[in-house]
Formats: structure tokens, C-alpha cells, sequence
């Protein structure tokens, strides 16, 4: 069982969006473009946010399916878009950084809560903001594989 991997092709830096639905977006078609969902997942992801916003506070939000969208997910995987002008996700919050998730057999879970625990210092989430190189947010996201 493979687990999921961040890759610098799925991190893009330097985002400028005019909405969440276009951040959102571009997380999902990271995923797509670099096999790891069915292009129907990012409609699902869409789905996902207009049920309850996916924002987690720190300036993150974490885009993913629903759960009727498993069957749209080859393998699991993240995407990261850094959006140092940020984008409203609502009621007055702000990501400026969004990973997007495609959950399969639970293999994402083990990155999620690396993630999580990065997310959870505020100085870190800046230094994603601030991040000049793909391997920048590698380092502090965890190893490369």
C-alpha cells in the first residue's frame, strides 16, 4: 500500500485568485493533472465546500470530496497553492494556503495530521506564505519521496 506523497509537481506557488471557487479549483486540478482523482473530483470538491467550509483557520484551507466522491480517487494525494494575496472563503477568513486532499484507503490520513501539526504554528503557515521554492514548503511539509 502506497501512502501519499507530497511532490514538488503538486505544489504551486505565487497563486492569484478572484475566489475560492477558483482556488478550490486549482487545488482539484493539480490532483487531476497529476493522476491521482477522476476530473469529476473537483466538482465534488466544490460539493464539499458548499456543504461546510473547509477553512481550519491560520489562513488554511483544506479543499477535498465528499464522501460519495471516493470512487472518483485513483490514489491518494495532496496538492499545496500558495496564495500570499490570500482569498476570502467567507465570513471575514482568509487562506492563503490551501491543500487539496484525495483521501483512498485512508493513506492521506498520515500526511494530513503531519500537516495538521505544521498548520497548528502560526510561524510556519508563514513561512508557506513566504516560500520562494516548492522545496522551501517540501522542507517544512515533510520529506521528500
Amino acid at each position: 500500500m502506497s501512502k501519499a506523497v507530497l511532490k514538488k509537481e503538486n505544489i504551486v506557488l505565487s497563486s492569484t485568485v478572484s475566489d475560492k471557487t477558483e482556488a478550490i479549483r486549482l487545488a482539484g486540478e493539480v490532483l487531476v493533472s497529476e493522476g491521482y482523482v477522476e476530473p469529476s473530483y473537483v466538482e465534488k470538491m466544490l460539493e464539499r465546500e458548499e456543504l461546510t467550509s473547509t477553512y481550519m483557520g491560520n489562513f488554511v484551507a483544506i479543499p477535498h470530496g465528499t464522501e460519495s466522491s471516493r470512487d472518483l480517487v485513483k490514489s491518494a494525494g495532496i496538492s499545496v497553492i500558495q496564495i500570499p494575496e490570500g482569498v476570502d472563503f467567507g465570513d471575514g477568513n482568509v487562506a492563503k494556503v490551501l491543500i487539496g486532499i484525495a483521501g483512498k484507503n485512508n493513506e492521506h490520513l498520515e500526511i494530513l495530521s503531519k500537516i495538521a501539526i505544521v498548520c497548528s504554528e502560526e510561524e510556519n503557515i508563514q513561512k508557506i506564505v513566504e516560500a520562494t521554492s516548492k522545496e522551501d514548503i517540501l522542507s517544512l511539509l515533510g520529506e521528500v519521496n
